[in-house]
């Protein structure tokens, strides 16, 4: 009864003390029950106040009194922030109402009334009465949800919030600004009574953060504050309301732009005081005060704007701050310094002087500061060797993740060499026992080492002392970095925050206290990480992280699987009570405090756990994971790119799109593990978000997780390749997804029909087309698929005969066009391989087509596409052929060779050779007809057919295909079994064979000298091919071929040479592949013959032996050896001198431009 006494008393104080008409600065009015209410709540407020500045001791009566006042036990009110309440009329409002209407009250009797009241300090004494349970007290605190909750205005409550806040500013202002600037560290969020934030908390539930900032920017510009209390309320207004960053922000540069215009002091007081509280409570909440300044005065745009009026009053404000500046604030000042012109220099310089001097007085040197001290805090100055061994570990991080020796390190080298040299170095190089494997550690060193940036004495003796810790093991514990025990106390602390926020998941009470808990969390990482620099620091624009390889100190390592696993289990415990859209803010809250603190190890673990240990990994730890990965898309803009090296992209990667570079859809295994974290973050973010717009949606989410979850329901299940009614839409829903007994499957297709995800779907971004689909195919390795080869093949011919060829162009498919089909699918198929995905998982691998990817399957769906389209193919045009354009093949080779990066660097050509490696032996999968066409016209030029495939073999097969001055022997016998197929069908076979190989002499010889080279293993196939169809003999040009390899084995036999016969060019260049297999001490004897023959095969033979030559210095792996090429290319050089034989006509060039061959 006493306790909903009480409730009813506070509901109508509120009412009738802060209604619409009242005002509250009357004194004297007919109607006195307003101001009777407002002093009796505005009392209790002062008694509040004063007790905690006097420390009242926790558990006491006074304690008690307060905290049943103003911290509630049953949660937030039931009202949003900036909301509004509904309320209604209070049980006993018509005996006050009679009280506050009587005609006859007098004054007295209104003083009485106050008298009495002003002994509520400690209501439940002066009555007698016991205390209520804290259960029944809990839910009816002054700003409860319970208590207010039914007042029937609207307007009331948030007036009496309004004018509760402006009294908690406004009390007892003893501290001045001098004060605030000296003390303010010591009220930060974590620093400041628990019964205080609690306050702020509830009235942030009514007011909005623009109206918090507002009311906080009229009460400084009209009344004398409690800095305290103001400094206090700031840092809580920043960890509570992430969007109070941007409002702090834009006030901030209202009050400094008002300063400088008219040298307001008060308004530079106020703005540096509001910075530098906001900037206490970390970069996940607030800039740090180092970035603030640099901003603020760094440049031109500064707000001094480097007239000589504006810089006396920063500098004399500056100047007027030493006396109680705090040391971290006096070193941001020198280390990045206002801009200045030249002709005001000694403003600047008499600053720094004055506070060098203030710094020398406190014993801090500036000389001895470290590389990363945090500037922003206004902590203590640590030692100069402790901070010079957190120095150390912080660059070998920085080092580690971007493999650069950081600029920090590198600038204190030369303009901080004191430090550097005194401090930084001999931390970096405490002896140790050196381990077998080079760690980051030991890189660093010798980065620094090859960069003259060690002494070469020092290092030296580091390194006798390292072999000695190796000879004495006991010796080597001094090198240890921190002892285990400095190690494990902020690891206690942060599993014990930890453990406290995960409590108050489940507790509906404590909902309003997890910013505060995560504020600490903060903290107790930063402690754990021995972090001391802001993480925001620009140092560190991009990640550097190695998927195949993430390593991680121990300390990292154990803090970051701390916060991941009290992740996953906040997660399950919030789930268990509300669904995700319901959880409130805890896991922006908790995601936030992971980026600003250890954002690289977080993604080094995610790296570890994901790409190496997924399928491992348990339902609540793939649920946690991917609900993190939603968050973190979240705040996609906010996060710095992430550079993972091969087989991802050479830029950098936003952070969502790290996750799908992290899934792999290559075993069994992957593919059910890929499935499970693509529906665990599609489900949780489609829950969480559901009242964004779908762009929103695609935002925080990678394109390529919906892609590949797309991917994975068409290939593992069949029914989903059935098309969608609207009967089919399904419910969402989270809750089946935590339990232990999770349904994927159901999931995975529950998600697949759900309504939003089928609107989502039709992003473009996001709709898996036939591309992205060939792509993720290409990845399976056969062997360990999930499908079967017989699944595999009937899921591959659904997807290109059945789904993706007749889908419009514009969803990602080929508007039924086959031979567009066929074009992305060698597209995809080159651009696999010219990615390092298909081969980078061995040391040894080769460019082998098919490796252990699932290529070789879609290889030879080309195979049957191909097939298709000959059949479709005009009768009366060659396969492959259009009149003008000839085969679409070549097309494609020719715009990706135009494509590729020109000029002939290494990495350059490289990258050309891998390209023309993989067209060859997809030409070599094709009809042999693709190279030549299917059949020959005596209308249409020979040239138009063969004229593609000989401008590849001129312009790029020549360069890179090449084995010994010849083409290599697989595409050599591709082409002329493809010549002599599209022959046999013409009339004349032997006419059109004779005409088209006439046509090689001219066009592109190169074939026939290969032909000449692989001629043994070729002539018996050719010939049988012949006489399956002809009875003739070979054809002319053929025999010719014959005839040039008869003449230089007769040549290099004892017996008598026949002559050579024509032309001289072809019988030189079968002599000079002969003589490569003679044995070297025989080749000069051999060569004697050469007197005999005619001046024009020795002309050829030595141009093709120069060739020979060249290339056997040019080409790693040439079969011909130098020294014999050497002597080759002698002996005939010297038979041409001996006949007096000119071959410089060889080298010069004619009137086209092309050389004499």
């Amino acid at each position: 009864m006493l306790v909903w006494l009480w409730s009813d008393f506070v509901q109508m104080f509120v009412l009738r003390g802060f209604q619409k008409n009242s005002d509250l600065r009357r004194t004297v009015e007919p109607e006195k029950m307003p101001q009777v209410a407002v002093d009796v709540l505005q009392r209790m407020l002062i008694f509040a106040l004063d007790t905690l500045a006097a420390g009242v001791q926790e558990e006491s009566s006074t304690h008690k009194t307060v905290r049943c006042w103003y911290v509630p036990e049953g949660g937030l009110p039931e009202c949003t922030a900036g909301g509004s309440c509904q309320i209604k009329e209070p049980r006993y409002f018509k005996h006050f109402q009679s009280f506050s209407t009587h005609e006859h009250t007098s004054s007295a009797s209104y003083d009485n009334v106050c008298e009495e009241e002003a002994t509520i300090g400690k209501p439940w004494e002066c009555s007698g009465q016991p205390f209520p349970r804290e259960d029944e007290v809990g839910r009816f605190g002054v700003y409860s949800g319970h208590m207010l909750g039914s007042v029937i205005s609207t307007d009331s409550p948030k007036r009496f919030f309004s004018h509760t806040l402006t009294q908690i500013l406004t009390h007892s202002p003893l501290l001045k600004a001098s004060d605030a600037v000296q003390m303010q560290r010591e009220w930060s969020f974590a620093r400041t009574h628990p019964l205080l934030t609690a306050l702020y908390r509830r009235l942030f539930v009514m007011l909005s953060p623009e109206e918090l900032v507002g009311h906080l920017q009229e009460v400084l510009e009209t009344q004398e504050v409690h800095w305290q209390r103001v400094l206090s309320f700031v840092s809580a207004l920043v960890v509570c309301f992430p969007e109070a960053q941007q409002l702090l922000e834009d006030w901030v540069a209202r009050l400094m732009a008002q300063a400088f215009e008219s040298c307001q002091l008060d308004s530079m007081v106020t703005a540096f005081l509001v910075v530098r509280q906001a900037a206490l409570e970390g970069p996940s909440a607030f800039q740090s005060y180092a970035d603030w300044f640099k901003a603020s005065f760094g440049s031109t745009r500064g707000y001094h704007g480097c007239s000589k009026k504006t810089l006396v009053f920063l500098f004399t404000f500056l100047s007027d701050l030493v006396p109680f500046e705090s040391p971290r604030y006096l070193q941001v000042h020198i280390l990045h310094p206002p801009l200045v012109p030249s002709k005001y220099r000694s403003l600047l310089t008499d600053y720094i002087s004055l506070a060098k001097t203030r710094l020398a007085d406190l014993k801090v040197s500036i000389e001895s500061m470290g590389l990363y001290e945090d500037l922003s805090s206004a902590g203590d100055v640590t030692e100069p060797h402790s901070q010079a061994l957190q120095d150390v570990e912080k660059a070998v991080m920085v080092f580690e993740h971007t493999g650069k020796i950081p600029v920090t390190v590198m600038e204190a080298s030369i303009f901080r060499r004191p430090y550097y040299v005194s401090h930084f170095l001999p931390a970096l190089l405490t002896p140790r026992v050196l381990p077998k494997v080079p760690d980051s550690r030991v890189a660093f060193i010798e980065s620094l080492k090859r960069a003259d940036k060690i002494p070469p004495s020092l290092y030296s003796r580091y390194c006798q002392a390292c072999s000695a810790a190796e000879e004495k093991p006991e010796d080597a514990a001094l090198g240890v970095r921190a002892e285990p025990s400095s190690a494990e106390e902020p690891l206690e602390q942060l599993t014990a925050a930890l453990g406290e926020l995960r409590a108050s998941m489940t507790d509906p009470s404590q909902h309003d206290v997890l910013s505060a808990q995560v504020a600490v969390i903060s903290e107790r990482l930063r402690a754990a990480l021995g972090h001391n620099e802001d993480d925001s620091s620009a140092e560190i624009s991009k990640i550097q992280l190695s998927i195949n390889a993430p390593r991680l100190e121990p300390r990292e390592h154990m803090a970051v699987d701390l916060l991941l696993t009290s992740f996953c289990q906040n997660l399950m415990a919030a789930s268990s009570v509300a669904p995700p859209e319901r959880q409130g803010p805890w896991a922006t809250l908790f995601m936030r405090t992971m980026c600003g603190r250890a954002l690289p190890a977080v993604l080094t673990r995610l790296c570890q756990l994901l790409h190496h240990q997924g399928p491992s990994l348990s339902a609540p730890h793939v649920l946690g994971l991917a609900a993190l990965a939603v968050h973190l898309g979240e705040s996609r803009s906010a996060l710095p790119e992430v550079d993972v090296g091969p087989p991802a992209p050479d830029a950098g990667l936003p952070v969502p799109a790290l996750f799908d570079s992290l899934l792999t859809c290559r075993t069994r295994d992957s593919l059910l593990f890929c499935l499970k974290f693509c529906t665990a973050a599609i489900s949780y973010s489609l829950c969480k978000f559901s009242s964004q717009s779908r762009d929103i949606l695609c935002s925080y989410l990678s394109p390529g997780l919906i892609k590949k979850f797309q991917f994975l329901v068409f290939r593992l299940f069949s029914e989903a390749r059935q098309p969608l009614s609207q009967e089919d839409a399904a419910s969402l829903s989270w809750r089946p997804l935590y339990l232990p007994s999770a349904d994927w499957q159901r999931a995975a297709l529950s998600l697949w029909t759900h309504r939003t995800f089928r609107e989502l779907l039709k992003e473009e971004d996001v709709h898996l087309t036939y591309q992205d689909w060939l792509h993720l195919e290409l990845e399976i390795q056969p062997e360990a698929d999930a499908l079967s080869d017989t699944e595999r093949q009937d899921f591959h011919q659904w997807a290109i005969y059945e789904h993706f060829l007749p889908e419009s162009s514009a969803s990602g498919g080929c508007d039924g066009d086959l031979e567009a089909a066929c074009t992305i699918l060698v597209n995809a198929l080159m651009d696999f391989h010219q990615s390092s995905r298909s081969y980078d998982r061995s040391e040894n691998s080769d460019l082998v087509f098919g490796g252990r990817t699932g290529n070789e399957n879609i290889i030879s769906r080309l195979q049957e596409m191909v097939a298709e389209l000959e059949l479709q193919q005009d009768p009366s045009v060659p396969f492959g052929h259009t009149p003008s354009q000839g085969h679409f093949l070549f097309g494609i080779f020719c715009r990706r060779l135009q494509a590729l990066t020109g000029g002939w660097s290494v990495a350059a050509s490289l990258q050309r050779q891998r390209e023309l490696l993989m067209y060859k032996r997809i030409l070599l999968r094709l009809p042999s007809s693709v190279l030549c066409g299917s059949s020959f016209q005596a209308k249409q030029p020979i040239t138009a057919r063969c004229k593609q495939f000989f401008h590849l073999v001129n312009s790029e097969m020549r360069n890179f295909c090449f084995h010994g001055g010849a083409l290599t022997q697989d595409i050599t016998a591709h082409f002329f079994r493809g010549l002599l197929n599209a022959c046999l069908r013409s009339r004349d076979p032997s006419l059109m064979v004779d005409c088209i190989l006439a046509k090689c002499q001219t066009k592109c010889p190169l074939i026939l000298t290969s032909a000449l080279l692989w001629w043994p293993s070729l002539e018996p196939v050719l010939l049988c091919q012949w006489r399956r169809h002809c009875q003739s003999p070979l054809p002319r040009e053929l025999q010719k071929l014959q005839e040039g390899r008869q003449f230089a084995s007769d040549f290099l036999s004892p017996d008598a040479a026949s002559p050579a016969p024509n032309p001289a060019w072809l019988s030189a260049a079968a002599l000079h592949f002969a003589i490569q297999q003679v044995r070297e001490e025989n080749v000069r004897k051999q060569l004697t013959k050469l007197d005999c023959e005619r001046e024009e095969l020795l002309v050829f033979l030595f141009f093709f032996s120069l060739m020979g030559l060249l290339s056997s210095h040019l080409t790693s792996n040439s079969a011909t050896d130098p020294s014999k090429a050497l002597d080759v290319c002698a002996a005939v050089l010297e038979c041409l001198e001996k006949r007096k034989i000119s071959w410089l006509a060889l080298f010069q060039l004619t009137e086209s431009g092309e050389e004499h061959c």
